[in-house]
């Protein structure tokens, strides 16, 4: 039986080098349920899991140049819900790329880097604090 007092966590990345070390960042730093996925058509097949959070690659055709790209699944993503946080990475450090991401509804856009687990966490925690607030201001709202 899953935990729901933990946070789900996707990760998509064709990498598996790359995915499997940010599983085991996030492992021991919280509390998450994480889930990972090596291509986007894995990662839509299980959205019924109903993920907190998904951080999807950009570019996911690395090892199968048929794949969709991150871009494809974000959009698909959130044709499926509009709510989930979804944080964008890639290897490419150019602002037409973020621009894009978040043009497509991606919550925010990570360079992967030396620094790139401490930027997810920050945004997580971010994301996370969000919500909550939302989430009171929705209960304080319906009893009005």
């Amino acid at each position: 039986m899953l935990d729901e007092k933990k946070i789900k966590l996707f990760l998509v990345d064709d990498d598996a080098l790359f995915l499997k070390s940010l599983q085991i960042e996030f492992l021991e730093s919280a509390d998450f349920e994480i889930f990972t996925f090596s291509t986007g058509e894995l990662c839509l097949d299980n959205l019924n899991l109903n993920p907190d959070i998904i951080i999807l690659d950009y570019h996911l055709d690395g090892i199968n140049k048929g794949a969709m790209n991150g871009l494809e699944v974000l959009d698909k993503i959130k044709l499926e819900n509009q709510q989930v946080p979804v944080i964008m990475l890639s290897s490419q450090d150019k602002i037409d790329v973020a621009i894009k991401c978040i043009h497509h509804k991606a919550t925010d856009y990570v360079v992967k880097s030396e620094t790139a687990f401490l930027r997810l966490k920050q945004i997580i925690v971010k994301v996370l604090h969000t919500q909550k607030i939302d989430k009171q201001l929705h209960w304080y709202m319906s009893k009005m």
